[in-house]
């Protein structure tokens, strides 16, 4: 499977662009707590959302972005947490013609079980609007209404998009519906972590310079074909604003690649969960320095490497240093889970290690789904 390069280091903070009561959701990066093991159920098999329940022909998209923005904007919508949003405010986005749309996790999470959702496309009334399905690691929900007559958009070609391409973000900011702004693709394979001690979001993201503001949350980023790139999801941030609080857009922000959206959608639609890849290890989350350690000890009575699993299959073993995954250097553990879920279950990775004496080597092993 062919990954783009990652990126350096950065200090600034990454935030998941809701608007959560009034405010920005203030959430930073935190320590990982999630290992590299089974940890959900696993979803059966699907059918991608672009191919179910065909829906009436969009506008045409003429390669400009008002002619995108016409054809787009009718499948773009306003969630609502609340009494008038007075619990919070995202995007999201048509992606069947039956009242499928799909938004951040971190958007309808604040509405509890059996908060009030509410979902408003341009030119119709407001309805409710029911959680099919949730993932926070992916940071993807998916919601339903009771509408038939939707048009979904499609989901480009991840592996086509490029750094310097026009993108298109639709979404709510702050709250202000049907709002359209424009940039180019910066980089792509941004690993992001973001959320809060509780819920991690991790995010091998394509990172824009298309302002994204609080509310632009689980909206598209587009091509000007009208094609999904992405999903917008987080944005980077100086630390404080001159009102005392988060600061705005600087031109920093990052988005779900539309491969790993759909694929989970999906998931979500046919089966109410989804499945991570995992390797079947525990890593050593006190390892400094560079790569992420299997540890060399039990973990909870569970060995560090998992009997059974896809790495003892390979040879991997307790105290291997994970070095690479195929041809991207890994910095630190939450680096290795970013890059481990940018891939499904099922690929095959190669994995370059270090032994506990020094010695390099490379072992090749196929992805599980959490909870085989």
């Amino acid at each position: 499977m062919d990954r783009r390069r990652r990126s350096g280091r950065t200090s600034l903070a990454v935030v998941l662009a809701a608007l959560l009561a009034g405010a920005v959701a203030g959430f930073g990066g935190g320590v990982l707590a999630h290992q590299l093991q089974p940890d959900a159920p696993v979803a059966a098999p699907a059918t991608p959302v672009a191919h179910r329940n065909p829906a009436p022909a969009p506008v045409a998209v003429d390669g400009t972005v008002p002619g995108l923005s016409r054809a787009v904007l009718p499948s773009v919508a306003l969630i609502s947490l609340g009494e008038d949003g007075q619990v919070g405010q995202g995007s999201g986005f048509v992606v069947r013609a039956d009242g499928y749309l799909l938004t951040n996790h971190h958007v309808v999470a604040p509405a509890g079980d059996g908060g009030r959702i509410t979902v408003e496309l341009p030119g119709r009334e407001p309805v409710p609007a029911e959680v099919v399905g949730s993932d926070p690691v992916y940071d993807i929900a998916v919601l339903k209404v009771d509408q038939g007559d939707l048009v979904p958009l499609p989901f480009a070609d991840s592996e086509a998009v490029e750094v310097g391409q026009t993108v298109v973000a639709v979404g709510a900011p702050l709250g202000l519906d049907s709002t359209v702004t424009s940039g180019i693709v910066s980089a792509l394979d941004r690993p992001v972590v973001a959320g809060g001690d509780d819920e991690m979001s991790y995010i091998n993201a394509i990172q824009t310079d298309a302002a994204i503001n609080p509310g632009n949350s689980g909206g598209p980023l587009l091509d000007l074909e009208g094609q999904v790139v992405g999903v917008n999801s987080a944005i980077a941030q100086l630390p404080t604003s001159a009102l005392g609080g988060p600061a705005g857009s600087i031109g920093l922000g990052f988005a779900i690649p539309a491969e790993q959206a759909e694929r989970t959608a999906t998931q979500l639609i046919e089966t109410g969960r989804s499945e991570h890849p995992v390797m079947g290890v525990h890593i050593d989350l006190q390892h400094t320095g560079e790569g992420a350690r299997v540890m060399t000890e039990a973990r909870q009575g569970s060995r560090p490497v998992i009997p059974g699993g896809p790495a003892e299959e390979a040879g991997v073993r307790a105290g291997d240093l994970i070095l690479r995954v195929d041809d991207t250097a890994i910095r630190d553990p939450q680096h290795l889970l970013v890059v481990l879920r940018s891939y499904a279950v099922g690929d095959t990775v190669t994995l370059q290690l270090r032994d506990t004496g020094g010695e390099e080597r490379t072992v090749t092993l196929t992805l599980a789904g959490s909870g085989d």
